[in-house]
């Protein structure tokens, strides 16, 4: 970890210390995977305006968000099964992001539940929900997520059906029912003996959080993906926020949104925020990264609501490209989850740590010393707009 000066470094040591079906699960997109390399490959090109002789001493990377001052215009976005990376993850995340000064979004299927992560940090959650048929299991999770205090809701709504995610068949997390795919991921475990160590063994019990209660007895990973394919909702429409409101009274971010006429009927029904998203490429292939998606919606919306976005965030300068497109805040996604699987809550601290020097430079040499200043002044030349 001392030698990690990356994200990407954090996603080495992430592959190197996980079974392959946990890294493909967290590494990999759907179908071959060309949005997931969109994501990373247009938010390269957009190329900042540098500027001197302008005193950029006090830089303040601070920003609001939802009634709430942060240190950082970033969150920790929800991961499903994430707290499988390493043991306890999501506990582990969330005391890095307290400690950081950004929230911690925790996702429906974490591998720990609600109160374990909110027992572990004085800071509040965020809590990420899916529309599901069993609209009493979401009854229930909304009760517990005000009762514990989560100071706002995302809820993901690109997922009506899952996407057809190849790694995922090739590594054994799908698709290898029975005994053959149990025996098949026992093996990976066994020959990666720190993961096996830290996780397997000292990391249980899972118990597959906050869907536990309606699993029961049934907590393998197949029992969980069974569940999940079972209760995805194909039917759900913009009517089905009505659900949502008359159970949720705090920020509701609609997560998930890529049209430029999402995010306006998103505002039109109340919502507090978007977050501009493709599923970090994991849904529906093909569709346009997030850089191409958020200047058109930032200019629809922003005034309105506030906008968020991810997928393809690897460091603090990819947080100030995304904040110039248009963007209030960004989610951190595959970048914690890599620096927890390489490091645990260590690992999280320092990736933080990281994205907040490679934001604190370029703002200094964009002369935006607050997050305020950044806009689409600070841009020099962005071809896909």
């Amino acid at each position: 970890m001392a030698k990690a000066a990356s994200a990407l470094d954090y996603r080495e040591l992430a592959r190197r210390r996980l079974p392959p079906f946990l890294f493909e699960y967290i590494d990999g997109g759907s179908y071959a995977e060309v949005t997931l390399r969109r994501n990373v490959s247009d938010l390269e090109e957009v190329a900042l305006r540098q500027r001197v002789l302008t005193d950029v001493s006090q830089i303040d990377p601070s920003v609001t968000l939802f009634g709430r001052r942060q240190a950082l215009p970033v969150a920790l976005a929800p991961i499903g099964l994430a707290g499988m990376n390493a043991r306890r993850g999501e506990v582990q995340a969330a005391r890095a992001a307290a400690a950081a000064g950004v929230p911690f979004c925790l996702s429906t299927v974490s591998a720990c539940p609600l109160d374990e992560v909110a027992d572990a940090v004085e800071d509040p959650l965020w809590f990420q929900l899916y529309m599901i048929r069993d609209r009493g299991f979401m009854r229930d999770l909304l009760a517990k997520a005000r009762a514990r205090g989560c100071s706002a809701l995302v809820f993901t709504v690109d997922m009506p059906v899952p996407g057809s995610r190849y790694r995922d068949l090739r590594s054994g997390l799908a698709g290898a029912p029975g005994l053959a795919g149990n025996l098949r991921r026992f093996w990976q475990g066994l020959t990666h003996p720190h993961w096996a160590w830290d996780v397997g063994i000292h990391g249980r019990p899972h118990g597959l959080g906050n869907v536990a209660p309606v699993l029961g007895k049934n907590t393998g990973l197949e029992d969980f993906f069974a569940w999940m394919r079972g209760n995805f909702d194909p039917t759900v429409s913009w009517s089905d926020l009505d659900f949502v409101r008359e159970h949720w009274d705090g920020p509701l971010i609609i997560k998930g949104i890529l049209d430029r006429e999402d995010a306006v009927a998103a505002a039109e029904l109340g919502a507090d925020g978007i977050v501009v998203s493709n599923h970090g490429g994991r849904q529906l292939d093909g569709v346009p990264s997030t850089v191409r998606a958020l200047p058109p919606i930032a200019d629809a919306v922003g005034d309105r609501l506030t906008v968020l976005a991810d997928g393809g965030v690897r460091s603090g300068l990819d947080v100030a490209r995304l904040l110039a497109l248009g963007a209030q805040g960004v989610l951190l996604g595959r970048a914690w989850v890599y620096a927890l699987a390489g490091g645990g809550q260590a690992g999280v601290t320092h990736m933080l740590k990281l994205i907040e020097a490679e934001l604190r430079v370029a703002m200094a040499l964009t002369a935006a010393p607050a997050i305020s200043a950044i806009n689409r002044d600070n841009l020099a030349r962005f071809p896909i707009m």
